[in-house]
């Protein structure tokens, strides 16, 4: 019989999959897998901050995400530097800034392994309650922020001029990234929430005809490739984050398999959904 720490490490797997996918498909639309890698590395500075000042880990990583957003946007207006230089930057930075913050704490045990891959393993039921409250939060704002944010993602000049203030979604939409971040990372790390942003959303891409439909989509496959994982990693003793990607990436690569219904739905689904 399986013990109870498993069955929360499912419960856990299957929240977090069903709020990044909805989000990962905008992710992808919007040509933003660098952003989510960017907010993904400055969680370590606020992992080495907070635990600096006696913080809650969850809190310093969604203060520094949102501190990360801010100066992109900021750094953005002066138009000095390409917005990927500058997710550089601001993605290196923040990284090595952490790592030199935690190297001063000799005090301080950090499991840097934990952070950067997770233990999905671990989740405790108050783990459980920030994921399911935290998801259910960004899921609501993220269906009242749907069609302003998906005609800003298609056209955002149109949208502007339609009154639906592309700023302010795109905005809330990178404080749900810094949300989603802040409360995955103790189960997947920082590290690999990006890829279970992305990889279930550009796997549902092959089998959604409109953007509703690819946001379901990709909610369930990322759902399955957490039951798949965590059961590899029961089977075979591999650490159960990375498992987890690895199952999305084998049925991303399924995916391939009807070569023929996936170009014909390739062709439908770009006329309906963002490229």
């Amino acid at each position: 019989m399986l013990d109870d720490f498993f069955w929360r490490a499912i419960l856990a797997g299957l929240g977090i999959a069903a709020v990044a996918g909805p989000l990962g498909c905008f992710v992808v639309w919007r040509r933003m897998a660098y952003f989510g890698d960017t907010m993904a590395h400055s969680a370590l500075l606020g992992v080495a901050l907070s635990t600096a000042f006696s913080v809650e880990p969850m809190i310093g990583v969604f203060a520094i995400a949102v501190a990360v957003s801010a100066a992109l946007l900021l750094l953005q207006r002066q138009r000095s530097l390409s917005t990927d230089a500058l997710l550089g930057l601001l993605s290196h930075s923040t990284l090595a800034v952490g790592l030199v913050i935690v190297a001063f704490m000799t005090s301080v045990r950090i499991d840097l392994m934990g952070l950067l891959f997770g233990d999905i393993l671990s989740v405790s039921r108050l783990d459980l309650a920030f994921l399911y409250g935290g998801g259910a939060l960004v899921l609501a704002v993220l269906a009242f922020v749907w069609r302003p944010l998906l005609a800003a993602t298609v056209n955002e000049e149109l949208a502007e001029a339609e009154g639906q203030r592309p700023e302010r979604t795109r905005i809330v939409f990178m404080l749900l990234m810094a949300l989603v971040i802040a409360i995955a990372m103790k189960i997947v790390g920082i590290l690999l929430i990006t890829a279970l942003l992305i990889v279930p959303a550009a796997t549902a891409r092959r089998f959604a005809a409109t953007p509703e439909t690819m946001a379901l989509v990709a909610a369930l496959l990322g759902m399955v490739a957490a039951g798949g994982g965590l059961a590899g990693s029961l089977a075979f003793d591999t650490p159960s984050g990375p498992s987890i990607v690895v199952v999305a990436l084998i049925l991303f690569l399924a995916s391939f398999l009807p070569a023929a219904f996936g170009r014909d739905r390739d062709r439908r689904f770009a006329r309906e959904v963002p490229r």
